[in-house]
């Protein structure tokens, strides 16, 4: 009776167990959540976004510098820029732009230099903190490596990206262009109902697959264990699918947050902050998810034990008492006299 009570008081598998029983896609969604919480996921996405802003001042140097460099070549351009200023800009504002834009030309060279040297610093320290990341989803630590090493490895992931956001932003740029317009109205076929919705569909799927394509080199390739792309490609497309659909979200977000006065003069700054942090929580919750795909499990790092502590217990006795030793003594006492005269009859007889 005991133990029919004992088996009906305890609890059976909560509702949620039973759902991931039942639906492995469930299962390995909440492995994949609880792999990015117990890898601080969002403690690398926000390191990520740090280096992201820190890299745009550089940038702001090297587009500046760059400027002066075309201003300087086209003189006639630099008196039409200055004189939109005039018109636009009236008083001393006007003239700080215009002493502005002669500075640009002047120290054109010192400015590109500096912003390349910064550029470079706060790329390579932003690669090496999404790569960590990366790394840390497979259940791994960066491995140990020396300093140049390591930054010759980041600085060569670092051009790779480079290379492949070129190659999915010039896909999706060609593909949402009005060149497949001037295509069809070439071939005469501008006119067929229905070709623009087709051209629109097909625009949307290749964005989609240079999306993929990239995230799945970003998965595959950025963490320092590298893994075949054809594992990455699942993972890939998951990314692509979110990163669309965030992108879409965005574009009315940023919308409202730049409407009013605060949010014109703010707004692009905090429009950056959270395009990047929310990329890379993407990113880096795709990758927590193909870690945790039972057909990558070969990749991920063996799992270390808990050291295991020996602490040695030492026991003290309390001292006996004084009426224990009495009654020991007294004990011990009796025996030996009882066997004494136990022995005595046995030698009389």
């Amino acid at each position: 009776m005991a133990d029919t009570d004992e088996t009906s008081t305890e609890k059976g598998p909560s509702r949620l167990e039973q759902l991931r029983a039942r639906y492995p896609w469930l299962d390995h969604l909440v492995r994949a959540g609880g792999r990015y919480q117990d890898s601080k996921g969002d403690f690398f996405a926000a390191g990520a976004t740090y280096f992201s802003i820190l890299a745009l001042f550089p940038l702001l140097m090297i587009s500046f510098a760059a400027a002066g460099f075309v201003f300087a070549a086209s003189p006639g351009l630099l008196d039409d820029a200055k004189n939109k200023i005039a018109d636009s800009v009236q008083g001393d504002m006007g003239n700080q732009l215009q002493d502005l834009m002669d500075q640009a030309i002047s120290s054109r060279a010192s400015i590109g230099v500096i912003g390349l040297v910064l550029a470079l610093y706060s790329g390579l320290g932003w690669m090496a903190n999404l790569r960590n990341a990366l790394t840390v989803q497979w259940g791994a630590e960066p491995p140990a490596s020396t300093f140049v090493k390591t930054k010759i490895g980041d600085l060569g992931a670092l051009l790779g990206l480079f290379l492949a956001l070129v190659v999915s932003f010039g896909l999706s740029a060609i593909a949402g262009s009005g060149l497949t317009t001037t295509i069809l109205e070439f071939v005469g076929l501008d006119h067929v109902p229905g070709v623009f919705i087709v051209v629109r569909v097909l625009s949307i799927v290749v964005s989609l697959v240079a999306s993929t394509l990239l995230f799945t080199w970003v998965i595959a390739r950025l963490p320092r264990i590298p893994l075949p792309y054809r594992n990455a490609a699942k993972a890939g497309l998951l990314t692509a699918v979110i990163f669309e659909i965030f992108k879409f979200i965005a574009t009315f977000y940023l919308k409202g947050v730049t409407s009013g006065p605060a949010g014109a003069t703010f707004g692009p700054i905090i429009g950056i902050m959270v395009f990047a942090f929310f990329t890379t929580r993407i990113i880096l919750f795709a990758t927590a998810w193909a870690a945790t795909d039972p057909m990558n499990a070969q990749y991920q790092a063996a799992q270390v034990p808990d050291p295991v502590t020996i602490a040695p217990v030492v026991a003290i006795r309390p001292e006996p008492s004084g009426v224990t030793l009495a009654a020991t003594a007294l004990t011990g006492a009796a025996a030996a006299l009882g066997y004494s005269r136990l022995r005595a009859r046995r030698h009389r007889r």
